[in-house]
């Protein structure tokens, strides 16, 4: 399975510190921002990663990671996004890289307290399609939500108003190859994207999404509070203590 950290953008809700830097270089009590999400694939058994950037500052990222030796790694792959075309969009850059493999994928700012190896030999065990994980938020119109009948998705709303269901689509999840032509069908949302809660929705359509509950604590850290959050749940923890 490959790993692909999408860690474009231009992190506008972090300015003016995005204005110097990439948003996923920022720190995160005393690493890198993506230093995280890169450790969580390592600790799901996927070592063959692509980091999908973009902005001013993409050069920075190689010079911080290099070849991915200080994590174990004897290489990794990088792609540069133009501008932002959304989540999806960026996913669509990684088609060289996974080929007819399949995929975990996160976003780069995502932050978790366990590891998702469990998630990831489930998912390795999955005839087809795609994996999704939910956790419990207090704010859910934030992000994509899932509404669950019976104990499986029903349906998947985007930035809901009255959301149906307090429990957050991660931004971590699994697909097989035939996400790219998902993707190709896409059509921009009223935010000018390619929302990866589309294809998610095709996925549940063609009855080829599962999902599996997240344990311990999530959050992102693209904003100036998500941010101080995260650092102060790392720091609370002890997901600190592996050190590189």
């Amino acid at each position: 399975m490959k790993g692909v950290i999408l860690a474009g953008g231009l992190g506008t809700r972090l300015a003016p510190c995005t204005l110097v830097t990439n948003k996923h270089l920022l720190p995160v009590y005393d690493r890198p921002m993506i230093y995280y999400p890169i450790q969580t694939l390592i600790h799901a058994g996927i070592t063959d990663i692509l980091i999908v950037t973009g902005g001013h500052s993409a050069g920075d990222f190689l010079k911080l990671l290099g070849n991915g030796n200080a994590f174990g790694l004897k290489h990794l792959n990088y792609t540069y996004q133009e501008g932002e075309g959304g989540i999806a969009d960026a996913l669509s850059l990684a088609e060289y890289f996974v080929g007819d493999d399949r995929m975990c994928v996160i976003l780069g700012d995502n932050l978790i307290e366990g590891n998702i190896r469990a998630a990831a030999d489930a998912y390795r065990a999955q005839e087809r399609g795609a994996k999704i994980l939910l956790k419990e938020v207090p704010d859910a119109q934030r992000f994509g939500v899932v509404e669950l009948v019976d104990g499986k998705v029903k349906r998947i709303i985007e930035k809901p108003k009255d959301p149906p269901s307090n429990l957050a689509v991660t931004g971590i999840y699994f697909y097989d190859a035939e996400v790219f032509q998902l993707i190709s069908k896409l059509a921009p949302s009223d935010r000018g994207e390619l929302e990866i809660t589309d294809v998610n929705n095709m996925y549940l359509e063609r009855g080829e999404l599962t999902h599996d509950i997240l344990h311990g604590w999530w959050t992102d850290a693209g904003t100036f509070n998500s941010l101080r959050r995260a650092t102060n749940l790392v720091a609370e923890s002890g997901a600190n203590k592996e050190r590189l």
